[in-house]
């Protein structure tokens, strides 16, 4: 369980495929803190540490995950937007989120309104029956979002100044594949009205 909180970023070092899984090695500025078997969002994608060696560590991305996030895109140097599990006695600063990738979605523009920037992010609804409300919450490469504007596969975030700069959120462009968890709760009304 994550908050979307984004409590670091950590650079892809190596990539290693493995029949149709990928092993990705990571470098952060906690790895001296993680252990192997312990669960850890990359773009809001819950990996299980499986190996550590001096100041990186190794998660494994298996073909359900590569085919249903952006983590095949991924290359070394790249950013990667980082997470540990959250702690029962932490505050919940974000909002619920599993590290469970609904879909993904295309960025169709960033606006920069001077402090403060707007993106606006297209998905296809019509496949997966997700759904975003005005105000609602979204999770967007491991980040929670409050949702400005929401129509039939389409919704913008606004992001603040400490977000754009703390994340990889900085690093994308118009056209970029974004990973998109829905909210949890949202989720399962809907499964409930459609019984």
């Amino acid at each position: 369980m994550f908050t979307g909180i984004i409590e670091n970023t950590g650079i892809v070092k190596r990539i290693e495929s493995d029949q149709n899984n990928k092993h990705f090695w990571l470098k952060c500025d906690f790895t001296n803190e993680l252990k192997i078997d312990q669960s850890l969002a990359h773009n809001g994608v819950c990996l299980t540490v499986v190996e550590i060696s001096g100041n990186k560590y190794k998660v494994t991305a298996i073909d359900e995950t590569l085919n249903k996030t952006s983590l095949n895109d991924l290359k070394i140097g790249d950013l990667v937007n980082l997470e540990r599990c959250m702690k029962l006695n932490d505050r919940l600063d974000g909002h619920i989120v599993q590290g469970h990738v609904d879909q993904t979605g295309v960025l169709k523009s960033i606006e920069d309104f001077d402090g403060s920037y707007l993106l606006t992010i297209n998905y296809d609804e019509n496949n997966s029956g997700n759904v975003t409300v005005p105000k609602g919450s979204i999770c967007m490469n491991g980040i929670s979002l409050t949702v400005v504007d929401s129509s039939v596969g389409e919704f913008s975030v606004a992001i603040i100044p400490y977000t754009w700069e703390h994340t990889n959120l900085k690093n994308l462009k118009s056209g970029n594949i974004v990973n998109l968890e829905f909210d949890i709760l949202g989720k399962y009304i809907k499964r409930l009205m459609n019984k």
